[in-house]
This record gives structure tokens, C-alpha cells and sequence, in this order.
């Protein structure tokens, strides 16, 4: 299980993440300068206990209308190769040292352990308790193959999110901008054979529900 520190991190995520978020396809500031406020997300562990993974949801108070964003990010503590357009920032933690936060969807460790998500062999944990699972975190899978453990692909951004290509046929969708869903989870897109949701505290201070990532087969329309 990942542990969590209790301990200094310079610049702070959400430091790193202000200047980062506004050069994305799909952020819908329009002052260029988020307004930005911690309100989710859960971690996943790296088996082989190397790079911490984490989930996390912002909310963005700068424009006319709040706007929420799935920020998933690697810390590793050395570059990851291949993956310097990928690179969110470097900080230095009061107990790790430097460490290297990355793009997640530019990861294939937690690419890996998000299939692994979706298809049951992983568990979602806490985001800010250690050996603590998350239990809204939900998922399922539906698919008639399992999800690749190996893989190569090229992550896209648009205006929305980012697909991941992660085998033929197979195809990993980020929902970046987060929007609640009335019906909770099971409003799941036309085609969809697997998904992880998750909650967030919006910036009035109720809780929402929504869809982070979805899973698709085949060639059906996929949202």
C-alpha cells in the first residue's frame, strides 16, 4: 500500500497545476490564470512500489462558471523516458526528495493500474489516508477480453478529455471536464464496457457524482 506523508512538498501541486492547466486543449478558463482549489480524487498503487499515482480533481473559480478537472499524475524520482512533453513539474518532497510529476495519461504504470481499476484486480485508496480503501470510488467492467497488462500507445487530448488507444479495438477514455450526473454511475455512454467514477466537492459545497473514466470495445460511439 502507498504511503502518504505528512510532510512538505515545494512548489505544491496546485501551485504546479496553475501554471500547467491553462496550456491543455481542454481547459475552459479564459483568464489564463485558475483560480484553483483541491476537491478530489483517490490513488491507485504501483505494484512494485516506484511511482506513486494519484486521481485528483480540482475545482477553477477564475471564470464566469466553476469548472472541475480529472488531473491524473505520476511522481516518480528520476525522468521518465520518452515523456518530457509529459512533464507537469519537478518538486522537491521533504521526505522523497525531487520528484518528477508527470501527465498521467502519458504514464504507462498508471495507465496500466487504471485497467486494472476497471476490471477488478486493483482497489482505489484513499487519496489522503494511508492502507485506507475509497469506497466511492466505483467501477465495472462488462468487456468479453481482459484489458491488456503491456502495451504502447500515444495519449490525445481534445476539447473534452483524452483517449488512450491501449489495444485494438480497445480504446481508454479521460473525462477531463468533470460534470455530475444525475443518475449517478449507472448513466454510462452508448458502448461503454467499463468505467470508474468517483465524487467531488463542488465550489457551493455540495457533493457530485460523475464519470472519470470509461472503457470502450469495438467501434461503437464513444463519449
Amino acid at each position: 500500500m502507498a504511503v502518504i506523508h505528512r510532510t512538505t512538498v515545494e512548489p505544491t501541486k496546485l501551485e504546479l497545476l496553475t501554471s500547467w492547466l491553462p496550456s491543455r486543449p481542454w481547459y475552459r478558463g479564459d483568464t489564463g490564470a485558475p483560480q484553483l482549489a483541491k476537491a478530489g480524487g483517490f490513488r491507485l498503487d504501483d505494484p512494485q512500489g516506484e511511482v506513486g499515482i494519484e486521481f485528483i480533481v480540482v475545482t477553477d473559480t477564475s471564470g464566469a462558471r466553476p469548472a472541475a478537472y480529472l488531473v491524473p499524475l505520476t511522481y516518480r524520482g528520476a525522468p521518465l523516458d520518452g515523456a518530457e512533453d509529459a512533464l507537469v513539474g519537478t518538486m522537491e518532497h521533504g521526505v522523497l526528495g525531487r520528484r518528477w510529476a508527470y501527465d498521467g495519461c502519458h504514464d504507462p504504470v498508471l495507465v496500466s493500474q487504471l485497467l486494472a481499476l476497471i476490471e477488478g484486480r486493483a482497489q482505489a485508496q484513499d487519496q489522503n489516508t494511508s492502507d485506507t480503501p475509497d469506497r466511492e470510488v466505483t467501477r465495472s467492467y462488462t468487456g468479453d477480453r481482459p484489458a491488456p497488462t503491456e502495451f504502447t500507445f500515444t495519449a490525445t487530448d481534445d476539447q473534452e478529455g483524452t483517449e488512450l488507444p491501449v489495444a485494438p479495438g480497445m480504446t481508454l477514455r479521460l473525462h477531463r471536464v468533470l460534470r455530475p450526473l444525475p443518475d449517478g454511475p449507472s448513466a454510462l455512454p452508448q458502448g461503454a464496457t467499463g468505467h470508474v467514477a468517483g465524487a467531488w466537492h463542488l465550489p457551493e459545497g455540495d457533493r457530485a457524482q460523475g464519470l472519470f473514466a470509461v472503457l470502450h470495445t469495438g467501434t461503437g460511439p464513444r463519449s
